[in-house]
């Protein structure tokens, strides 16, 4: 559910597609994003707020789940 929400909510921010994947380590999730240079500073927005705002929304669901999830954009050449 939440890795859906993160790359159905990138892909409305991105112009170009976009690649995501989920790396589990033993204490959280990676949900990992790859976008292109232009798109990657779209879905981190300025200062980071939009980033913050997906993983504000993340924390309500990751009580539900009982998993921790962290985000990482990376940049797609």
């Amino acid at each position: 559910m939440v890795v859906d929400f993160v790359t159905e909510f990138a892909k409305l921010l991105s112009f170009e597609p976009i690649k995501s994947e989920v790396v589990s380590h033993e204490d959280f999730d990676e949900i990992i994003i790859y976008a292109k240079k232009a798109d990657a500073g779209r879905i981190i927005g300025k200062e980071g707020s939009m980033v913050r705002a997906i993983k504000a929304v993340i924390d309500g669901c990751k009580v539900k789940e009982n998993k921790n999830y962290k985000i990482t954009v990376k940049i797609e050449q």
